[in-house]
C-alpha cells in the first residue's frame, strides 16, 4: 500500500493543498495537474489518480496539487496564469524534500494545458522537465470555457486523446500538434473522461517509458 499524505504549502496566493505519495528510492518526481476547477476538476479526478498510480508503479514520487479555489487551496481561479506559478511553488517544495530528481509533468484537460506552460517556464530557466504526459489536452476553443493556446512541447511528449471527446474535439489537439510534428495517441471510442478506458492510459504511458512497472512497496 502507498503512504498517502495531505499537506499544505505556501504559494503565491496562500496555501496550496497537495496530495503526496512518497516512494523510497524514487527514480523521479511526477507533478500531476487536474482538470478545470470551475467545471468540477479536482486532484481526486479519476484520470488524475490513474496518472498518479501509474507513475507510482513506474517508481516516481507523485504530487497532486489542488488548483487555487479547490479543496483547501486558497486564491481564485486565474485561467492558468497564476496556476502555473502555484505549480512551480509545489515543484520547489518537491525538490527541497526529495532532491533534484528527474521531473515528469503530467496533466489532464486544463491540467495538461497548465503543464505545457510549466514546461515552457522550466525550459526558459534552464531546468527542463525530463518528460511530459498530456491527456485530453485543452487546446483551441473549448465550449463553455475559452480558447486555449497550449505551448509547444518536446518531441517525446506523450499525448493521449479520446476519439469521441466532445469536450475538447480531437481536431483541436491535432491542429495544435501538427505544426510541432508531435504524434498523438488516439483511443478509439474514448470520451473526454476515458470511461472504461483508464487502463489504456496506464498501458500507453508504461510503453512510452519503456520500463516495466515495478511492484508497489
Amino acid at each position: 500500500m502507498s503512504r498517502h499524505e495531505r499537506i499544505l504549502i505556501d504559494g503565491p496566493a496562500g496555501r496550496i493543498e497537495v496530495f503526496v505519495e512518497p516512494r523510497e528510492g524514487a527514480r523521479g518526481i511526477a507533478l500531476i495537474s487536474h482538470p478545470h476547477p470551475l467545471f468540477g476538476g479536482t486532484a481526486d479526478n479519476k484520470v488524475v489518480t490513474t496518472l498518479a498510480r501509474t507513475f507510482r508503479e513506474l517508481g516516481y514520487v507523485t504530487l497532486r496539487p489542488n488548483f487555487r479555489g479547490v479543496g483547501a487551496s486558497e486564491g481564485a481561479h486565474d485561467h492558468g496564469e497564476q496556476e502555473t506559478d502555484d505549480q512551480l511553488a509545489v515543484l520547489d517544495y518537491a525538490r527541497r524534500r526529495f532532491g533534484e530528481l528527474p521531473l515528469v509533468l503530467a496533466g489532464f484537460s486544463f491540467g495538461a494545458y497548465v503543464s505545457t506552460r510549466i514546461a515552457k517556464r522550466l525550459a526558459e530557466a534552464g531546468r527542463p522537465a525530463s518528460r511530459l504526459v498530456l491527456v485530453g489536452t485543452a487546446a483551441g476553443f473549448v465550449e463553455g470555457a475559452r480558447t486555449y493556446r497550449s505551448e509547444a512541447v518536446a518531441a517525446d511528449t506523450i499525448v493521449i486523446h479520446g476519439a469521441a471527446d466532445a469536450t475538447v474535439p480531437l481536431a483541436n489537439v491535432l491542429a495544435w500538434a501538427e505544426p510541432l510534428n508531435l504524434p498523438v495517441t488516439v483511443i478509439p471510442g474514448a470520451d473526454h473522461f476515458f470511461h472504461r478506458r483508464l487502463h489504456l492510459i496506464r498501458d500507453i504511458i508504461c510503453r512510452g517509458f519503456a520500463t516495466p512497472p515495478s511492484p508497489l512497496p
